[in-house]
């Protein structure tokens, strides 16, 4: 039996709680069990200088930790003076999965940064973060469409993200940080409302994982995201 008490192909409980920010173009709060995750998307009427001129826009985002996400306090990476490896490496992830599902072209020379805090850490911080960011882009992009700044919808498909992994030789979904920690694999796993497949981080921290089991991590994660595409989408229509 898991820590939580949960089946093998069981998630934790997700919620999303959409227009949480006044000011942001879209924003949502992103709860998947103990894990919760504040995703902002703002609008910038300017490009990277490497794309100006080609009448594209640009989508990229931000990753960072709250000092007391966990259970120690963490310094500040501001304090140090540069972002660790780590949020570095999570907050390309988010970008390059979030731009997966957007039509740049349509986009126009508009930039759409998406900011992910995690307020409170409980494993999967960067899937929530992907799940939550898309989220909050469907409302940026909803509210330029209502001023007339994009004359089609850029966005192209869902996109979200969740673990598994393999923990006393079984395959579960969903590892929350005691899981986690002491996995003998651990994987994230990034597929768009279609199926498409845009991501997968596999790691084997003792054994090697086989081929049946990446297969059957590969079918649990098909199953945890379209329950996350269904929050989504309940989310943001609420939120219409």
């Amino acid at each position: 039996m898991r820590p939580s008490k949960r089946q093998f192909d069981e998630m934790r409980p997700v919620t999303i709680e959409t227009g949480v920010s006044r000011h942001a173009e879209g924003s949502c709060l992103i709860s998947m069990g103990e894990t919760k995750v504040l995703c902002m998307a703002s609008v910038e009427e300017r490009v990277p200088p490497w794309l100006r001129g080609q009448n594209r826009g640009w989508v990229t985002a931000e990753y960072g930790m709250l000092p007391r996400a966990t259970g120690e306090r963490m310094r500040r990476e501001a304090t140090a003076g540069k972002q660790s490896g780590r949020t570095q490496e999570i907050q390309r992830l988010i970008g390059r999965s979030l731009r997966a599902v957007v039509d740049l072209e349509a986009l126009g020379e508009i930039q759409i940064v998406v900011d992910c805090d995690v307020l409170q850490a409980d494993g999967g911080t960067r899937c929530a973060s992907i799940t939550g960011g898309w989220v909050a882009l469907r409302q940026c992009i909803d509210w330029m469409m209502a001023r007339q700044m994009v004359e089609k919808d850029p966005l192209k498909d869902h996109v979200a993200a969740i673990s598994c992994g393999v923990h006393g030789g079984k395959v579960i979904l969903d590892l929350e940080y005691i899981e986690d920690s002491e996995a003998e694999t651990d994987a994230n796993f990034v597929i768009t409302g279609d199926g498409g497949l845009v991501e997968i981080q596999a790691t084997a921290e003792e054994d090697p994982f086989s081929e049946a089991q990446f297969m059957e991590m590969l079918r649990l994660a098909r199953k945890g995201v379209d329950d996350l595409v269904a929050a989504q989408a309940a989310a943001t229509a609420v939120s219409a």
